[in-house]
C-alpha cells in the first residue's frame, strides 16, 4: 500500500498547491480570490488532518509529521500564512492557528526543530505581534494564541521581548476592543512571568523605559481594566524573588509610593485591594530609604487609622488580615532616623 492513497496528497504536494493558493489570494481577481479562498481552506483542512488525524484516519506517522514540518520550513510558508492571515476565512484562521502550535510543539528528543527554524525568522514573531494593530481587529485573537504558544520557549520569548515591538504591546492593551486588549495583556504577562531569570534581567537593564516611561502610564489609565490588571501584574512582578534587585529599585521610589497610596482610596474595591499588595512591600522593606520614610511618617497616624478600618469585611481572609495586622504594627512602631 502507498504511503498517500490516490486521493491523497503527500506533505511536498499539500504545502505547494497551499502556497500557490496564498499567492493567488494575494494577488487575484474577485473571482480568482474566491476560488483561491476555496484552495486554501481545502488545503488547510488536509494539513490539519494529517497533523492530528480526523476522525475517519489513524493518528499520523512521526515521519510523515516530520515530512510535512520540513516542506514547511523549506517553502517559507509559515510567514506566508501569517502575512495572509487577514485574507483567509474565520475557520481557516483556526486552522492556521492549529497548524502552527502543533509544529511548534514538534520535538526530535530534547530539540525543537521549529523554535529552531523560527529563531532564524524571528519576522515571523514580529508579524504575529503586529496582528494586535488596530488594522486587522479580525486576525487578533488567533495571533494571540500562536504567540502565547511561542512565548513558552525561552529563545522564542527572548526575541520578543528585547524587540522594539514589545513596547508596543503597552498600546495594544489598551486598544478600545475589550477582547483584544485582553487578550494582548495575557500575551504581554506570559512574556513577563513565564521566563522568570530571562524576565528579571530585561526588567533590570530596561528599568527607566519600562517602569518610569511605559508602565506608570498604565497605572495610571483611564480604562478600569487596564488598571486593575496592571497593578496586579505589578505586586506578582514585585513579589517574585527573581525580581528582588527590580522590587528594591521601585520600592525606593517616593513618587511610587504616593501612586500607591492614593490608589488605596480608589473608588474600586478592587483596585484598593491590589494597591494593598504592592503598598505593603514598601512597608515591609526593612531598609527603608530616607524619603520614604518621611512620607509614612507623616501619614503615620492617618495610616493607622485608614487600615484598621480598611475592608474590614473579609473577615475570613486569613492571609489579608494577617498582612494588615502586620502593615499597622510595622506603621505605627515607625521612628525617624537619627541624624548622626
Amino acid at each position: 500500500m502507498p504511503l498517500f492513497g490516490k486521493s491523497q496528497k503527500t506533505p511536498a504536494e499539500l504545502v505547494k498547491s497551499l502556497k500557490e493558493a496564498i499567492n493567488a489570494l494575494e494577488t487575484g481577481g474577485d473571482r480568482k480570490a474566491e476560488k483561491a479562498q476555496e484552495d486554501v481552506s481545502k488545503n488547510l483542512v488536509s494539513i490539519k488532518n494529517m497533523l492530528y488525524g480526523s476522525t475517519d484516519s489513524e493518528p499520523p506517522a512521526d515521519y510523515v509529521v516530520a515530512q510535512l514540518s520540513q516542506e514547511l520550513y523549506n517553502s517559507n510558508l509559515l510567514l506566508l500564512l501569517i502575512q495572509n492571515l487577514q485574507r483567509i476565512d474565520f475557520e481557516g484562521k483556526k486552522h492556521v492557528a492549529l497548524i502552527f502550535n502543533n509544529v511548534l510543539r514538534r520535538q526530535i528528543g530534547t530539540r525543537s526543530p521549529t523554535v529552531e527554524y523560527i529563531c532564524t525568522k524571528p519576522e515571523i514573531l514580529f508579524t504575529l505581534m503586529a496582528g494586535y494593530e488596530d488594522a486587522h481587529p479580525e486576525i487578533a485573537l488567533n495571533s494571540g494564541t500562536m504567540l502565547r504558544e511561542c512565548a513558552r520557549y525561552e529563545a522564542l520569548a527572548k526575541i520578543m521581548i528585547h524587540s522594539e515591538e514589545f513596547f508596543k504591546f503597552f498600546r495594544y492593551v489598551e486598544v478600545s476592543t475589550f477582547d483584544i486588549a485582553s487578550d494582548a495583556f495575557s500575551t504581554f504577562k506570559e512574556l513577563l512571568t513565564r521566563h522568570k531569570l530571562l524576565c528579571a534581567e530585561f526588567l533590570e537593564a530596561n528599568y527607566d523605559k519600562f517602569f518610569t516611561q511605559h508602565y506608570q502610564h498604565l497605572l495610571n489609565s483611564e480604562n478600569y481594566v487596564t488598571r486593575r490588571q496592571s497593578l496586579k501584574l505589578l505586586g506578582e512582578l514585585l513579589l517574585d524573588r527573581h525580581n528582588f534587585t527590580v522590587m528594591t529599585r521601585y520600592i525606593s521610589e517616593p513618587e511610587n509610593l504616593k501612586l500607591m497610596m492614593n490608589m488605596l482610596k480608589e473608588k474600586s474595591r478592587n483596585i484598593q485591594f491590589e494597591a494593598f499588595h504592592v503598598f505593603k512591600v514598601f512597608v515591609a522593606n526593612p531598609n527603608k530609604p530616607k524619603p520614604i520614610l518621611d512620607i509614612l511618617l507623616r501619614n503615620q497616624s492617618k495610616l493607622v487609622d485608614f487600615l484598621t478600618n480598611f475592608h474590614t469585611d473579609r473577615s475570613e481572609d486569613e492571609q489579608f488580615n494577617d498582612e494588615k495586622a502586620y502593615l499597622i504594627k510595622q506603621i505605627r512602631e515607625l521612628k525617624p532616623v537619627q541624624e548622626a
